[in-house]
Parts: structure tokens; sequence; C-alpha cells
């Protein structure tokens, strides 16, 4: 009779911890801004190797001068396409091939990357890719 008492509480486990697997996974997915040093910018020049304009994040790759007459590429993340859209930006905004100067707020663990505070376009315009709480982020370069 003991088997019987936990039926429903077995049956209840089953349905309710793979329903709370399911609603975690999105919030599992995003990260913050955290990984980036907001209290410094890098300022690069370079080529744009490529430009995806994907959700969660856009990206641009960019090789640029390394100050030793070499070329070091860059990973500058973005914020969504939904809120770069706002800002006037779009799929054909940037081109592979493109000379750009982008200001960046670096990854903390050092690596060739950052998040994308200003990019300015071979035309001379600057485009905002809609940082949330953007004042927090301090131009140094």
């Amino acid at each position: 009779m003991e088997e019987e008492a936990w039926m429903p509480f077995k049956l209840g486990l089953r349905v309710v911890l793979p329903c709370a697997a399911l609603v975690a996974l999105p919030a599992q997915a995003h990260h913050s801004f955290a990984m980036f040093d907001n209290t410094r910018s890098v300022t690069l020049s370079g080529k744009v190797t490529e430009y995806r304009w994907t959700n969660p994040h856009a990206f641009v790759e960019l090789d640029a001068d390394d100050g030793k007459g070499g070329t070091k590429h860059y990973t500058l993340e973005c914020t969504s396409p939904n809120m770069m859209s706002r800002g006037g930006w779009s799929s054909r905004t940037v081109k592979v091939g493109d000379m750009v100067k982008a200001v960046m707020s670096p990854l903390k663990d050092g690596q060739p990357g950052g998040l994308l505070l200003i990019l300015t376009l071979p035309n001379g315009k600057e485009m905002l890719p809609g940082v949330p709480n953007a004042e927090r982020y301090k131009i140094t370069s």
C-alpha cells in the first residue's frame, strides 16, 4: 500500500521537472554584459572580415592593426538586431571589406574582442549599437 501512496508524487515529478527544465533554457542561453570591462575602451581601425546579423546578438569580425606592423583579429559583440535596427542599423549597414573604426569595451579575460560601443563607417557616419545602460561604459580611447 505504501508504494501506491507515492504514485501521485512520482507522477507529479515526471511532469514538473521536465517543464521546469524547459522554462530554464531561455535564461541559460542568454548572458549579461558582465564579461566586458566597462571601465575603459579600446579603439580599433581595421577591415571588416564578417558581419553577422543574427539573434541573439549581431557580431562584427575585424582585422585591426596590432601596432607592430601586423594585424590582429577581433570579434566585436553587438546588441540584438532588434535593438540595432532602432538605431538605424540593418543587415546591409556593414560590408565585408569595409575599413572602419570601432570603439569597444574589451573582454575582461584579455582575449581579442569586446562589446561594440561605436562603429564609424567608411563614409564617416558613427553608428551606435544600442547598448543598454551605455552611459556606464567609459570611453577612454
